[in-house]
């Protein structure tokens, strides 16, 4: 990688004493015009093969690396396969060390490779014959990865199968590495999976939860205001310390995903890889990622199958992953994330379910998911499983036919209401809302509103409920509001006025109700209530003092009564901005 970039990715110690790679080590390399390659060196050791999981992931294109004095190895197959499993569609083949072989032995080698790649994605891959000793074939190289890393940016990076999910997708940096940085404090390192980061930008790391605050980034090295989709970045964090910090974890926006612990997923199994067992134990590679799981077949023959992790990752639809058995520890398989929330289903309705969301294109995926969904989905909701915000919309999204349904079951429920109280205006919305709608959003109901509901401040009713007194409640109504009327502001008993109207209790309280809600009566505290026109009158002796200070001995004067009635009232006026308290007096402003 030295020779190729000038940049050594050989960091520690270990690696330059034994001359391999252990870890991941990244370099970049400046090409002709804007564009910049930013490299993952994986190690290539069979030992290694987790930590070379750990940094392939994010890769658009393949730099396939075979020894030309050692040729294919076992780690060499399972390096490709791991290529083929995670779905590249793009690459390089570099036949390293060809100052050590002659031409024959190149031959062999580069026929022994061909032949390994045939049918796959490298098959018409351009091969290069390199040197790092003499410098032969690194130009050629070059020229070749800025030949597809033009592509690759361009408007054929789809077709090619590269990654495609750009600054509409929600930010995303699976971590690889994390450090202290003295004069710094915590840093992270990975490849920008999504989106873009920005500085001063508030981010979540998941699965952990811990909210930080982006301090500084540095895109392939160098200081940068923001970095995208593709590019390596290290990111300087506030609010968080470096021991609460490990490669697997995922940055992203705050509050927006949740990780989860079980997933429903395509299989795809390698040739050659043991038949699998009922709750096969498996590690799972997702991301920067590695834990353990538990494989749950579904079908005999559908490739669909159920994942239970043994800690929550952040994973998204269309997330690769790969597996290794632990014994030998060694690739089986792989595949993609087809739902990452899998609902609790039979085997047949969940493969069912799984065929259809892996076949739709993304508008099909939602119209599924929002099929499901008993009150719709909030834009938010479809964000947090990867949609994109024009994907998403603005507004809930609830499948016609449940609307339908909903409407008239709630049509029901309010004209049931009306029948059991007749004198009630209507329901409460807050009732009516966690009766029908528990756990809805609170904007559903005010949607599912129409032709035949309307909503009158905090009251639900039928649009056709007209109010129809019987002949006694007439008669009740007219005694109750007489009594409080000829009562002036000495008011009665609200309970010994509905004693004396007439009618049983809940008719009476109805009444009550009623009267109130027109405005004839007026409630001013706890258990008292004046008549509007004593109200009225009592606003107009005040109107005609305005600009006067008094005291509490004053208004009892003015108006006649007790102390008892004296303070409830001032308060109400207080309320009602006729009166306001000035010191221990008030003011008629």
């Amino acid at each position: 990688m030295r020779a190729l970039t000038g940049i050594e990715t050989d960091r520690l110690k270990e690696e330059k004493a034994r001359g391999i790679s252990i870890d991941l080590g990244f370099a970049h390399l400046d090409l002709p015009g804007p564009l910049r390659a930013g490299f993952v060196d994986v190690p290539g050791h069979e030992r290694f093969v987790k930590n070379m999981l750990a940094g392939v992931t994010g890769i658009d294109i393949v730099l396939f690396v075979v020894s030309a004095d050692e040729s294919i190895k076992p780690q060499t197959r399972e390096h490709f396969d791991i290529c083929r499993l995670l779905g590249l569609k793009c690459g390089i083949i570099a036949l390293t060390k060809a100052d050590l072989v002659d031409a024959d032995m190149l031959e062999l080698v580069r026929m022994e490779v061909e032949e390994m790649v045939a049918g796959s994605f490298l098959e018409s891959a351009p091969v290069h014959a390199v040197s790092a000793v003499t410098g032969a074939g690194l130009p050629e190289l070059r020229a070749e990865i800025a030949r597809l890393g033009k592509l690759s940016s361009g408007a054929s990076k789809q077709a090619m199968g590269a990654s495609t999910k750009g600054s509409d997708f929600p930010f995303r940096l699976p971590v690889d590495r994390a450090f202290a940085m003295r004069g710094f404090g915590a840093v992270v390192t990975g490849t920008v999976a999504a989106g873009r980061v920005r500085l001063e930008d508030e981010l979540e790391l998941y699965p952990d939860g811990h909210r930080v605050r982006v301090r500084g980034i540095q895109a392939h090295g160098a200081p940068a205001k923001s970095a995208g989709v593709g590019q390596r970045a290290a990111i300087n964090l506030a609010g968080v310390e470096v021991g609460q910090l490990r490669r697997g974890q995922t940055l992203a926006p705050v509050g927006l995903f949740r990780a989860t612990g079980e997933v429903g997923v395509r299989l795809e199994m390698l040739a050659g890889a043991p038949p699998l067992k009922a709750r096969t134990p498996v590690h799972f590679h997702a991301g920067t990622a590695e834990v353990e799981a538990e494989l749950r077949l579904l079908d005999a023959v559908a490739p669909y199958a159920r994942l239970v992790l043994a800690e929550p990752l952040l994973l998204l639809p269309g997330d690769r992953f790969i597996l290794r058995r632990f014994s030998p520890v060694e690739t089986i398989g792989g595949g993609w994330i087809v739902d990452p929330y899998p609902p609790s289903l039979r085997r047949g309705p969940l493969v069912k379910r799984l065929q259809q969301l892996d076949s739709a294109d993304r508008a099909g995926q939602i119209r599924l998911l929002v099929e499901e969904a008993p009150y719709g989905l909030l834009p938010a909701e479809l964000l947090a499983r990867g949609f994109t915000s024009a994907e998403a919309g603005t507004v809930p999204l609830i499948d016609p036919a449940r609307v339908r349904a909903l409407r008239q079951r709630l049509v029901e429920v309010v004209a049931a209401f009306h029948r059991e109280q007749p004198l009630a205006p209507g329901i409460l919305k807050e009732e009516l809302r966690s009766r029908e709608l528990a756990g809805a959003p609170a904007a559903l109901l005010d949607s599912l509103l129409g032709d035949e509901l309307v909503a009158e401040a905090e009251v639900v009713r039928l649009k056709s409920h007209r109010l129809h007194l019987k002949q006694d409640e007439d008669a009740a109504l007219a005694k109750i509001e007489n009594a409080f009327a000829v009562a002036g502001l000495v008011v009665p008993a609200a309970d010994d006025v509905l004693a004396g109207c007439g009618v049983e209790a809940g008719r009476a309280k109805s009444l009550l109700s009623l009267l109130l809600r027109d405005g004839r009566l007026v409630r001013i505290g706890a258990g008292l209530i004046y008549h509007r026109d004593a109200v009225g009158q009592l606003k107009q002796v005040l109107a005609a003092r305005r600009g006067q200070r008094f005291q509490v001995g004053e208004f009892k004067e003015w108006t006649g009564v007790s102390r008892k009635f004296a303070i409830p009232l001032l308060e109400f006026l207080d309320r009602e901005r006729i009166t306001r308290r000035d010191g221990d007096a008030r003011l008629i402003p």
